[in-house]
């Protein structure tokens, strides 16, 4: 078993990992360990009554938190002509066609999320297996491959959030960060629980949400109690 360090096991005294807390004191819990000299990333793991071997329950989406993820992130753009400026007018780190695909073929991965217009996915499909092993596949479902670059960049920017459930049944998702504090985690993990909610199967039968635990990035993870998830409407 790996072995975890004085501040990590100090952290994991506050926590008894056999209780699911409500949501409001799991969040508040989570960010009161949090331990590092660094502002950490709160993420939220959900998992859900669904077999993704189905593609019929195949979870995928992108929703834009509220507060975004206190983060700066850098953007790219494949398009070409008049979509160019557009992009560039949004805030995008880079833009080209085919001498950006180049580029990361020969290695440059400075950037955090993609876009694409429709006519450029036969050359962004060139470097697939590049792209897709780190989440940076552009794709239609989660908005980024799209005609309207501007605002596809400008949501990223300002903390659009995609996910995929994994072949556990596990969606996975950061919340922003630990000095956010709680009501802000909060609004953040009840956009995700909404969306996630929308995305729902009509093939999923029983208990959709089964499980949910939030943590930051050195931190300990906090059980929540699922049932707890209708206070967030509230």
């Amino acid at each position: 078993m790996p072995k975890h360090g004085k501040k990590y096991n100090n952290s994991r005294v506050k926590i008894d990992s056999n209780q699911r807390m409500p949501v409001q004191d799991g969040v508040k819990l989570a960010l009161e360990a949090a331990y590092a000299n660094f502002d950490e990333t709160v993420d939220v793991s959900v998992r859900l009554g669904v077999n993704p071997k189905y593609a019929d329950q195949m979870v995928r989406g992108a929703v834009s938190l509220p507060h975004g993820l206190g983060k700066d992130v850098r953007v790219i753009a494949f398009c070409k002509g008049e979509k160019e400026a557009e992009a560039k007018e949004a805030g995008a780190e880079a833009v080209g066609a085919e001498d950006l695909v180049e580029k990361i073929k020969e290695g440059w991965l400075e950037f955090d999320k993609a876009v694409a217009t429709p006519d450029m996915m036969a050359h962004v499909g060139k470097i697939g297996r590049v792209l897709g092993p780190r989440g940076l596949m552009p794709n239609a479902k989660t908005g980024t491959v799209t005609f309207d670059l501007g605002n596809a960049i400008k949501e990223l920017k300002a903390g659009k959030v995609e996910f995929k459930v994994d072949k556990a049944g596990i969606v996975h998702a950061p919340l922003g960060k630990v000095s956010f504090g709680p009501e802000k985690i909060l609004d953040n993990l009840k956009a995700l629980i909404e969306t996630l909610q929308k995305l729902k199967p009509s093939s999923a039968k029983g208990s959709y949400f089964k499980g949910i635990a939030v943590s930051t990035t050195m931190g300990p993870g906090v059980k929540i109690d699922s049932a707890s998830l209708r206070d967030l409407k509230d």
